[in-house]
């Protein structure tokens, strides 16, 4: 155990049942305070409330008195050597301490340098070094948190130079050092493999199931590059059938989990969330007999 971890246990004892959630935005908080939409479980970014009070939080705490919720951070650059952000954390902790959020999660990624914030979820390096780092870090805001945290693995577009551990190998050691779960997002491997050119299947392998609590599935971009595809993970459109054949496999490895669709950019109407959020929870219903019973590990080829 490393630092002041918490002590490990299973990432998926929580109070979020191991079902299809959607994320909650601001166009559809009125749908839920008006009517009971049929969503299992909800996710909300957790900057978007970090107001000591006001009508949007009200709001929050009036829907999550029906409706498990998770809290997912976007700001805690988990990734930054300058470590994490004190004032910050003390308002995470506020507001938690007030939603009782069944799940938390971060980034494995930076976002702030010597106190200024930048408006994106940038890599680092996977090396000895950064592993140390973000290790560190990740231990502090459970210490702070007194909660466990879920860390959840990047969407990339490039490789830096000098990386030396592969990314499921980083993803894989931050459990056993310093006790967190995984929010696997499956969209985000399908987006790294078509961007970087490698084969997203060992990933999901080489990842603990014992630790993932959480899984993400999103819709991306295509952006044609001369006779070539950049694949970005914008959060924009349903879920690609590529990510949907990787979450079945994921599935079959991991044995059913709370599992979120993420739509920020061009919010739909919510129907297509709900529908959305039905395709998974009909493969998490298919996946439920065939998961394992005994614990044991089970690689996967191709579908």
């Amino acid at each position: 155990m490393h630092g002041t971890a918490l002590p490990a246990e299973p990432a998926k004892s929580t109070g979020i049942p191991c079902s299809a959630g959607i994320g909650l935005r601001h166009r559809h908080v009125v749908d839920f305070l008006c009517s009971r939409p049929r969503a299992s479980w909800i996710e909300v970014h957790s900057e978007t409330y970090l107001a000591a009070g006001g009508p949007r939080v009200k709001a929050l705490e009036t829907i999550r008195r029906d409706i498990p919720l998770s809290c997912h951070g976007v700001g805690l650059s988990l990734g930054s050597a300058d470590g994490v952000d004190i004032d910050h954390l003390r308002r995470l902790k506020t507001l938690y301490d007030r939603l009782e959020p069944d799940l938390v999660s971060e980034h494995l990624a930076w976002s702030v340098q010597e106190g200024v914030y930048l408006n994106d979820l940038l890599p680092l390096p996977y090396t000895d070094a950064s592993l140390r780092m973000v290790s560190d870090n990740i231990d502090r805001v459970q210490g702070a948190l007194r909660r466990r945290i879920l860390v959840e693995n990047p969407s990339r577009y490039f490789d830096l130079a000098d990386s030396v551990i592969p990314e499921w190998a980083f993803m894989a050691e931050l459990p056993r050092r310093t006790g967190c779960g995984i929010l696997l997002d499956v969209n985000n491997i399908h987006v790294s493999a078509h961007n970087l050119g490698f084969d997203p299947v060992p990933y999901l392998n080489a990842i603990p199931a014992e630790h993932v609590g959480e899984i993400h599935l999103a819709g991306h971009l295509v952006h044609p590059i001369r006779d070539q595809t950049l694949l970005i993970d914008d959060h924009g459109d349903t879920v690609a059938d590529p990510v949907w054949r990787l979450y079945r496999l994921a599935l079959e490895r991991i044995g059913p989990a709370p599992s979120l669709i993420e739509w920020d950019t061009r919010v739909p109407e919510l129907f297509v969330l709900l529908a959305e959020a039905a395709k998974a929870q009909a493969l998490i219903e298919e996946s439920a007999p065939a998961s394992r019973s005994d614990g044991a590990e089970r690689d996967f080829q191709h579908a």
